[in-house]
C-alpha cells in the first residue's frame, strides 16, 4: 500500500467508527435528512427515494437516490460519508436482481414498482400479535 491509501484508510476507519454502518441495498426505499446551510440558519431536509446505485470506493463511497416530483424524475447522488449528512433511514426493502436499476430512469407508473422483500421472521411476530 502507497501512503495515500494509507491514509485513507486511517480517515476511513475514524469515519466508520463515528457513523454507524448504513445497510441498504439498490431498489430499498430510503429517506436521506441531509443538513442545509442558508446563511446563517442551517436546516434538516428529507429526500426520499429509491436507491438505484451504490459505489463502494472506500472514502468516495456514494449512493443515488431517484424519486419523482410533480411527475419529473429527480436524482440525487450523495457521498455516504459527508459531514452534511444527518442520517439515512430504510423505509422500505426492495427485491431486485441488480446491482445498477438505471432502467427505472425510463419507466413511470406502475411499471417502475419493485417488490417488496418479504421478512420471514418479522411476519411470524406480526402475525402472533
Amino acid at each position: 500500500m502507497n501512503l495515500l491509501q494509507k491514509i485513507e484508510q486511517s480517515q476511513l476507519e475514524k469515519l466508520k467508527n463515528k457513523k454507524s454502518s448504513y445497510s441498504f441495498a439498490p431498489g430499498d426505499t430510503v429517506r436521506v435528512n441531509v443538513r442545509i446551510v442558508e446563511g446563517d440558519n442551517e436546516r434538516v431536509q428529507a429526500f426520499e427515494g429509491v436507491c438505484i446505485a451504490r459505489k463502494d470506493r472506500g472514502l468516495n463511497s456514494s449512493f443515488t437516490i431517484r424519486k419523482l416530483s410533480h411527475g419529473e424524475g429527480v436524482e440525487r447522488v450523495f457521498p455516504t460519508y459527508s459531514p452534511r449528512l444527518d442520517s439515512i433511514e430504510v423505509v422500505r426493502k426492495g427485491d431486485v436482481r441488480r446491482a445498477k436499476l438505471y432502467y427505472l430512469r425510463g419507466l413511470t407508473g406502475k411499471a417502475a414498482r419493485i417488490r417488496e422483500k418479504m421478512d420471514f421472521d418479522r411476519a411470524e411476530e406480526k402475525a402472533g400479535e
